[in-house]
């Protein structure tokens, strides 16, 4: 059973390659973090924060791309851990079925924060098993 999360943390490093954003349990205490890179990472932070640009980023340009072809999106699944790199799916409803598209977590999580409401964020329960086994 996929637990919830919620987006908790944004680290921007200016001297670092990759950023980290940390999902937290929403009825536990338990965290994730996940690297990514600095596009992804602004472009979630600017979201959070509430920036909007003049024109449509490319997390925003999915969002609309999904939306005008009567897509409505559900939620963002992170289900894989598999070599070290984590494997997400964003969850789509279309014509009364539902898709799962590959996506990238960061990018998930982007468009997760990019609709309104944002989309609920859910980790596979063996995957958070396997990141606490690697903290310990």
């Amino acid at each position: 059973m996929p637990v919830a999360m919620e987006l908790s943390r944004i680290i921007i490093s200016e001297i670092n390659d990759s950023q980290v954003i940390y999902l937290k349990e929403i009825e536990g205490t338990r965290t994730f973090p996940i690297l990514i890179g600095i596009f992804e990472a602004t472009s979630i932070d600017r979201r959070v924060k509430g920036f909007e640009a003049p024109r449509p980023l490319t997390h925003d340009l999915l969002v609309g791309a999904v939306e005008a072809l009567g897509g409505e999106f559900q939620d963002v699944v992170i289900s894989e851990l598999r070599e070290h790199t984590y494997f997400a799916k964003l969850r789509v409803r279309h014509d009364g079925e539902l898709v799962e598209i590959d996506a990238r977590p960061s990018d998930a999580i982007a468009v997760a924060v990019t609709c309104d409401p944002p989309l609920p964020i859910y980790v596979a329960e063996d995957v958070l098993n396997d990141v606490m086994g690697e903290q310990q």
